[in-house]
């Protein structure tokens, strides 16, 4: 027994808990319709049955209460139609309150009992009905359902309303006797029951069918709420299998913000791809011509030192071009949700530095910077901003330059802009040469010129964020400024 035991497998616990299973997995419907659908058609179901609930239980009580007030009718008849003889006999009219009263076993029974009598209906014979007490003057009770035997021996039953009276009459003597007696009125449960379920059964299937157009009307409402949805995603596939280069904009405003988000991711992408081919496309042809020169003199009969004065003089130009393509691409890109930055302690940083190669010069830098401003991107971009714009101004300055940050144009649910000045007192730039320093060139010769590459990478930076960058003179210094301006965001 006890090797059996010892070969026998055991699970540790921390295997059993992780190999056991949920024995009702959750299923969560992946379709917004679905979704929507379900909730729509759960609630109204809820509803429904609880509306259906609330008005078969007032129906109930209606039918209870119309009952009564029908035997308390008939009881009030017999009572002011029925007399009392001296002997001691009652006197009940023929014609009874309804023909039911005359007819055996229909459901439908009176009796008025008194101290030393007993009347019954027609309507009595046969079926064997409870026995009844007197009742105190002016007392009324209405019971049911009470347990009855039909004619035919089956078990029945009957809802009963009882009154209690008392019948004045003169004596002999001139006096006045009083005469108690009650009347009850019985009526078969099946008539109550009858109505009961002939309203049950209208009042479900009016409800179905009310239930079933509402979960069709709902369906309509959701097809047609959700329409813009669909058309988002037919936009979308559009532009996956590029047919289409955008999302439009006939969106509600509610799917606007989504739209536009997509649209400027698409756009952002569209941009980095077009941005990286141009690099690779104007390194290409950057390093064509000293890879040229070089071929040129390794097939020449040029001397071992002039070779290598080449060589070092091309490959200088290669390191620089090279440093100058990727200078440009790391800059080009740009988050399109980035959290907002704080503009002064980049701005000293960068200062800092600069009055230090500067500092023959004597430079000074002033700041206005509105403390609401912020950049929404990325600091290496802002750091390329400033740093080149602000190199740019101590390079040309005489004494004083100027950075001045405002917080730009803004628009509800969006993200404020934001407008960047950089003003020296240097010689400025004349207006006709503004156009040529701010053209795009396709080699990196061509760029330099002006303010040299640093420009270049400030209109990349400023154009990837859908920026403005304008060149003009300064009012407050009379040299350059150079201003930028960022349009408010997603």
């Amino acid at each position: 027994m006890h090797s059996l035991l010892g070969h026998e497998p055991v699970d540790s616990p921390s295997r059993m808990a992780t190999s056991r299973k949920p024995l009702l997995p959750a299923w969560r419907p992946r379709s917004l319709r679905a979704r929507q659908l379900l909730t729509a058609s759960v609630v109204l179901l809820a509803f429904l049955a609880l509306t259906g609930y609330v008005l078969y239980l007032a129906f109930v009580n209606v039918a209870g209460q119309l009952q009564r007030d029908r035997l308390h009718a008939y009881a009030i008849k017999y009572v002011a139609d029925i007399e009392f003889f001296r002997s001691g006999d009652i006197y009940v009219p023929e014609v009874p309150p309804d023909p039911r009263f005359d007819r055996p076993g229909s459901g439908l029974y009176a009796v008025i009992i008194s101290r030393d009598l007993r009347w019954e209906s027609m309507s009595t014979r046969g079926p064997q009905l409870p026995d009844v007490d007197m009742l105190a003057p002016n007392q009324e009770e209405f019971r049911g359902p009470i347990k009855i035997t039909n004619t035919d021996g089956t078990r029945g039953e009957v809802f009963r309303y009882g009154i209690g009276l008392t019948y004045v009459q003169e004596s002999d003597s001139g006096g006045e006797i009083e005469i108690p007696y009650s009347v009850y009125i019985m009526e078969d449960e099946g008539t109550l029951a009858r109505q009961i379920r002939l309203f049950r059964g209208a009042l479900w299937t009016g409800l179905g069918i009310s239930g079933l157009a509402l979960l069709l009307f709902q369906l309509l409402i959701l097809r047609w709420s959700l329409r813009p949805l669909d058309n988002v995603v037919t936009e979308l596939k559009s532009v996956q299998r590029g047919q289409a280069n955008r999302m439009s904009d006939q969106h509600p405003r509610e799917l606007a913000p989504l739209t536009e988000s997509i649209n400027a991711l698409i756009e952002s992408e569209r941009e980095n791809l077009e941005r990286q081919r141009n690099t690779m496309s104007d390194l290409a042809h950057s390093l064509k011509t000293p890879l040229a020169v070089l071929r040129t003199r390794l097939d020449g009969d040029a001397s071992e030192a002039e070779l290598r004065e080449e060589v070092a003089t091309q490959l200088r130009r290669m390191n620089d071009m090279v440093g100058y393509q990727l200078g440009r691409a790391a800059s080009g890109g740009h988050k399109l949700f980035a959290a907002p930055v704080l503009i002064e302690p980049h701005a000293e940083q960068i200062v800092r530095g600069l009055e230090k190669i500067y500092a023959a010069k004597g430079v000074i830098c002033e700041f206005e910077i509105d403390e609401r401003a912020r950049f929404h991107g990325e600091p290496g971009d802002l750091q390329e901003l400033l740093g080149n714009l602000l190199e740019n101004a101590f390079k040309w300055a005489k004494s004083r330059v100027l950075l001045t940050v405002q917080a730009g144009a803004s628009s509800a649910g969006r993200r404020p802009g934001l407008i960047l000045a950089v003003d020296d007192d240097g010689p400025g730039i004349p207006e006709d040469r503004i156009a040529h320093v701010l053209q795009r060139g396709v080699r990196g010769d061509e760029r330099v010129q002006g303010h040299g590459i640093g420009l270049a990478i400030v209109q990349d930076i400023v154009r990837s964020y859908r920026g403005v960058l304008d060149v003009g003179r300064s009012t407050e210094l009379s040299g350059a400024r150079f201003e930028v301006t960022l349009p408010p965001g997603l």
